[in-house]
């Protein structure tokens, strides 16, 4: 494998400085397999107990920091990763493989969600409420609620890892993070950026490793007060079980099997936009994928031929070559498992319409052509999520049975409709068994000023991002006075 001037060289952060780890490990560029894109540290429990041990003495120094330190704290990140977008944008595009139009957006979308919680760090506010007994006072406030563990995934190594630290910093948590391996030079350029933003040495941490390792000690640590992770079914169960023996809060975001449903009256044109869009872009990477396109029968052939018409223009190539809309798929191991799937889907008799080739380009990578099945509501492709660019087409009877398919799932992340019908709209986001519903919009696209997070198998404990991070990053207290 190749190292150049592009390569990073990341360290973990603990306790204010940069720290080599026990081990090294490499990242690879996905879109070009010879290609170093970081070599990184990783770390062992020891290590990890350092981070641990750091965060827990800065939280007495941190949490009774003003408001206005926090949000000046949070600006400067902001500000900064902004300004450094298209840097980042590059770094994320050649780690993970997004494409770089939409890995700049990412880098973006990080900045922005520091500096909108930048806001929430001076508007976080209290209840004074009367009481029922004569010359009481009540009052109401919210305190941090200690030292977070924070795991990100490597599909979002950016924007995720934001809408986690950033409001963990603003409510006077401090913090210990942990990447994916997939992605350790992003994490390690959005460390560097914190550590330069005057935090108190330990109040931001960054350990890099395995989740057997790093992972794992996070959740055993008794001074690990509460746990965010996103990421696999199994791994959240395993955290959830493991932090709440200890009674520590805890946090998952999990996955899903979005339904995206087209009705007879809807604009075609635009419902193929919505699922080509929510199914493939990002190369199916994505927990709000919607990779289960459920359309009514009146219009299912004529919406498959032009979604099938589409998908033979869409070019998969180097995430950073122009002109290119889906980049590679993240890792070999990942493109191993998509493959399988193919397999699985044609074993169970789901009928394979198009894609789901590897592909060889220029460069040696990751490439598949995106795929897409007619499939019952039984077959695995429907039912379970497969994390890349396969999606299948259901069939419905009418918008009564189109809904009941698209609630037959044990996640619940989100759904989304095509229709030009307001009765039919109104009705499905009110009774989609989801936590985000889309009209006319993909599926996979989100707001980070409102919250995130889903129902059922897709998520566990308060939403992630807007205001609604107050309730997993703060606790609740009331006071009470005798005047």
């Amino acid at each position: 494998m190749k190292r150049s001037d592009l390569t990073q060289r990341a360290r973990h952060y603990i306790n204010g400085r940069w720290e080599t780890g026990v081990t090294t490990g490499l990242s690879e560029n996905p879109s070009d397999t010879s290609e170093v894109v970081a070599e990184y540290a990783r770390a062992d429990r020891i290590q990890t107990e350092l981070a641990i041990r750091a965060a827990s003495d800065a939280f007495k120094h941190w949490s009774h920091s003003t408001p206005q330190r926090r949000a000046d704290v949070l600006d400067q990140i902001g500000s900064e990763i902004i300004a450094r977008k298209d840097q980042l944008g590059l770094l994320l595009a050649r780690e993970e493989g997004k494409t770089l139009p939409e890995a700049v957006a990412e880098a973006t979308r990080a900045g922005q969600i520091f500096k909108f919680f930048a806001g929430e760090a001076l508007r976080a506010g209290g209840e004074s409420i009367a009481s029922v007994r004569p010359g009481v006072h009540v009052d109401v406030t919210r305190e941090p609620v200690g030292v977070v563990g924070l795991i990100a995934p490597w599909n979002f190594p950016l924007a995720i890892p934001a809408w986690k630290i950033a409001p963990a910093l603003a409510y006077g948590n401090t913090v210990v993070f942990k990447p994916a391996e997939l992605v350790p030079g992003c994490g390690w350029a959005l460390a560097e950026i914190i550590s330069r933003a005057a935090l108190p040495a330990g109040a931001f941490n960054l350990v890099m490793g395995s989740g057997r390792e790093v992972g794992q000690t996070l959740v055993d640590s008794p001074l690990v007060d509460a746990l965010s992770f996103t990421g696999s079914v199994e791994t959240g169960e395993r955290i959830l079980q493991g932090a709440t023996a200890r009674r520590a809060k805890v946090q998952l975001e999990m996955g899903g099997k979005n339904p995206l449903v087209v009705l007879a009256d809807a604009d075609l044109d635009k419902a193929v936009d919505c699922a080509v869009q929510g199914a493939y872009y990002s190369t199916g990477q994505r927990c709000t994928a919607s990779s289960r396109l459920v359309v009514e029968a009146k219009v299912f052939d004529a919406f498959a031929a032009r979604l099938r018409k589409r998908m033979a223009a869409l070019r998969v190539g180097h995430a950073v070559e122009p002109e290119v809309h889906i980049g590679p798929v993240v890792s070999r191991a990942q493109l191993e498992q998509n493959l399988a799937w193919m397999g699985i889907a044609r074993d169970e008799g789901a009928e394979h319409l198009v894609g789901g080739e590897p592909l060889q380009r220029a460069t040696v990578g990751h490439f598949m052509s995106p795929a897409l099945f007619l499939a019952r509501p039984e077959h695995r492709v429907a039912r379970e999520e497969i994390f890349g660019p396969i999606a299948c087409v259901l069939r419905a009877d009418d918008y009564e049975h189109a809904l009941a398919l698209a609630n037959d799932t044990p996640f619940g992340l989100c759904a989304g409709i095509c229709t030009t019908s307001l009765k039919h709209a109104t009705h499905f986001k009110r009774h989609a068994r989801v936590g985000m519903a889309m009209v006319n919009l993909p599926t996979a696209g989100v707001d980070y000023h409102v919250p995130f997070g889903g129902r059922k198998g897709s998520s566990y404990g308060p939403r992630e991002q807007g205001r609604y991070a107050a309730e997993f990053y703060t606790s609740v207290k009331t006071g009470y006075t005798l005047a």
